[in-house]
């Protein structure tokens, strides 16, 4: 009878390990190469090759692309990350991301000639909180600063918080 092998993982380099800034508790769960550096994935964010930690309720959007992981940070524009070969990194993040998010609402704001604009209500939860943090993201052509707009929103999202319970 053969030995049982567990399946391979490809250890995060200690080099790279002594450069993180770990806080107490905060494990590795994958890692990928990328032209800068090492991109690391932890149960609390996605640290950078540059030194950048994005922690998981802060992330957006993820997906990746042909070219890697285009992901966006909350109030920033998409930025891209070049991964050649993701590995666990790619399912890491999208667990790590969906993992965070308590609820998310999708609400109607106005009608335009090419169909209803609107906004998503988003409930987040950082790992290892009870804090949730409410974030409005509105459609492209969608004026946050229009009293009327700011007003449906706010409605809008009072009426969820309720219906949530927080």
């Amino acid at each position: 009878m053969g030995s049982m092998r567990w399946p391979h993982r490809d250890p995060l380099p200690r080099h790279v390990r002594e450069q993180l800034a770990l806080k107490r508790g905060e494990r590795v769960l994958a890692h990928a190469g990328t032209p800068e550096g090492a991109a690391v994935a932890t149960t609390t964010a996605l640290h950078l090759p540059d030194g950048e930690v994005v922690p998981w309720e802060n992330l957006d959007h993820a997906r990746w692309g042909e070219d890697g992981l285009l992901f966006t940070v909350a109030g920033e524009q998409e930025r891209s990350l070049p991964v050649a070969e993701p590995g666990r990194l790619a399912e890491t993040v999208f667990e790590r991301v969906t993992s965070t998010i308590v609820v998310s609402s999708r609400v109607e704001l106005l009608e335009t000639p090419d169909g209803p604009r609107g906004a998503r209500l988003v409930a987040r939860r950082s790992p290892g909180s009870a804090d949730i943090v409410w974030r409005v993201h509105y459609d492209d052509g969608v004026d946050p600063e229009s009293p009327g707009i700011r007003s449906r929103a706010e409605t809008a999202l009072a009426h969820l918080r309720a219906q949530m319970g927080v």
